[in-house]
């Protein structure tokens, strides 16, 4: 990169880096990305949008916002990359008790709420007591965003790939690697393994129940997910992770699958599990704390982030950094 370039220079090429990236492309800005090149969650993510989550079901943070802003934002990228990235597709989730069946009917009242969900399915899968069917759902190839991306910003001389040295000025989307170096302070990053399998499911729904998901994503391939390890914050696999969601391979689809590949991540988190734009107090801004639902959350945050940045227009205070002004 050369020392006298005078854009906006943006550290780590994950879902945030990439995502900013393009928000800076369309908006005319100059800039280069600056990456390592290599491991990071988003390239072994499922990539995966459910509106309606958790044991108490109930819409994901700012859903009614980020939802259409994420979906506008892949379709666009997938214009201008002539390929398909963004796959929706719905949802069913199980209950496996009558308790958590309980608690997910006692919610289909709410507006909020049934704004996402047709209501319960007449048809259950086997091992479970109901099932409940969500809209807006769908998954993303993260994996082929980040790399295709790459090879674009690399095709206009935008991309440089080698470790990278922080210095004031710079944009840092560098995920989980950053804040387990401690860049911006205490964290709550979790590393997470998933499958990928070969089986002859169903391919028309997601699947969420017993703890975990199964995405199908073509020719009889299917992600399954997923652990949360907060002491073994690598990127290699591990038995037990895959002994457990082999477990939930077989209790979402069934006993007869085939295991394709295994692999680990580490989910970048911060306070409350939420996405944090701001100045990390050294001169530099920063893009971190997509989670487990970048997939949602990164494009809408990187146009924040630049209007933040050109326009001056600060974001609410849920999406800033503790240090920033």
């Amino acid at each position: 990169m050369g020392t006298n370039f005078q854009g906006q220079t943006i550290i780590g090429q994950g879902l945030a880096g990439s995502c900013l990236a393009w928000e800076f492309l369309w908006r005319g800005v100059p800039f280069r990305i600056a990456d390592r090149g290599a491991g990071g969650s988003t390239r072994v993510a499922a990539g995966m949008v459910n509106p309606v989550t958790g044991k108490n079901f109930e819409p994901s943070w700012r859903i009614s916002e980020f939802h259409p802003a994420a979906i506008a934002f892949y379709r666009r990228v997938e214009e201008e990359l002539g390929i398909t990235l963004w796959h929706p597709m719905p949802i069913l989730r199980l209950a496996g008790s009558e308790k958590e069946r309980g608690k997910i009917s006692s919610k289909l009242g709410l507006a909020e709420v049934a704004a996402w969900v047709d209501g319960e399915t007449a048809e259950v899968p086997a091992g479970f007591l109901a099932a409940y069917a969500v809209r807006g759902g769908g998954w993303l190839d993260a994996a082929g965003l980040i790399s295709l991306s790459r090879r674009y910003f690399e095709s206009l001389g935008l991309y440089d790939e080698g470790d990278c040295v922080s210095s004031p000025g710079q944009i840092l989307c560098t995920g989980a690697a950053g804040l387990t170096e401690g860049q911006l302070g205490p964290h709550r990053c979790a590393k997470g393994e998933i499958l990928t399998v070969s089986a002859a499911w169903p391919e028309s729904h997601i699947r969420i129940g017993a703890g975990g998901w199964l995405v199908p994503i073509g020719s009889g391939l299917f992600r399954v997910g997923s652990t949360y390890e907060w002491d073994q914050l690598d990127e290699s696999p591990t038995p037990a992770g895959l002994n457990r969601i082999s477990e939930i391979a077989a209790k979402l689809g069934g006993a007869e699958f085939g295991v394709r590949d295994h692999v680990a991540g580490v989910r970048p988190i911060l306070r409350r599990s939420q996405p944090l734009i701001g100045r990390d107090g050294g001169g530099n801004w920063t893009f971190n704390g997509l989670g487990s639902k970048g997939t949602l959350y990164a494009p809408g945050i990187a146009a924040m982030l630049a209007d933040w940045m050109l326009d001056g227009k600060t974001p609410h205070p849920d999406f800033i950094l503790p240090e920033a002004p």
